[in-house]
């Protein structure tokens, strides 16, 4: 079965730690199909910025947040030279049974199908569950640069980590590091997702073979 991993742009922050998973997941991708999807980071920032500071539409900085995917996932692809990149979700499922990793660039898929609200709701945590939905997957990781999901500000003192936790819970309470919209596909589509550093390539070795270890768990129920 197909595993979706996001790679979370704040990743990017720390080139060694982003080269050691690019690494590890070229490893991965030999015993289990698995496709990546970019976050959008530092370039989504620049679309943030420009958002409050222009005034621009909620529609040009939806597609503007997209194609910053785009270019995190150019910059993935430059790392990891083994990797198909593609615009195809067929093609990186081709590639996934041949156990190639595939990089899927999303602005196609979302230009076309447009199945998202327009808002900051929306982030790339929400489009790596459509695209993850759409190909069937088994499994959406979320690479972070944090743990998992606490109970609070992760930074402060006297909170704990869930190591699971229902999507109905997390779209009532709105608790952490994920997308205000993402816990509604995760239901609509009955998705698993987790969270994870992805600071720790052996932790997401874990979720694939179903072991247990530092991250959160979404139940989609």
């Amino acid at each position: 079965m197909i595993t979706v991993i996001k790679i979370g742009g704040s990743l990017t922050e720390d080139q060694s730690s982003l080269v050691r998973l690019c690494k590890e997941l070229i490893i991965f991708s030999k015993s289990y199909p698995i496709i990546i999807v970019p976050g959008g980071g530092r370039f989504a920032d620049i679309v943030r910025h420009l958002y409050d500071k222009l005034k621009i539409s909620d529609e040009i900085a939806h597609k503007m947040a997209i194609l910053a995917m785009d270019q995190h996932g150019l910059l993935l692809k430059d790392i990891m030279k083994e990797a198909l990149l593609t615009y195809s979700l067929k093609n990186a499922l081709k590639a996934s049974k041949r156990g190639i990793l595939s990089i899927i660039l999303p602005s196609k898929i979302m230009f076309s199908l447009d199945p998202l609200e327009h808002s900051w709701r929306v982030t790339s945590d929400s489009i790596s569950a459509f695209i993850a939905s759409s190909l069937k997957a088994e499994k959406l990781i979320l690479a972070k640069d944090v743990d998992g999901i606490f109970t609070a500000d992760p930074k402060k003192n006297d909170v704990r980590m869930f190591k699971s936790i229902s999507a109905n819970k997390l779209l009532k309470e709105r608790l952490g590091c994920v997308d205000e919209f993402l816990p509604r596909i995760l239901i609509k589509k009955q998705l698993t997702c987790y969270v994870v550093n992805g600071k720790h390539p052996s932790r997401i070795k874990n979720i694939l073979e179903g072991k247990r270890d530092i991250y959160t768990k979404i139940n989609p129920v």
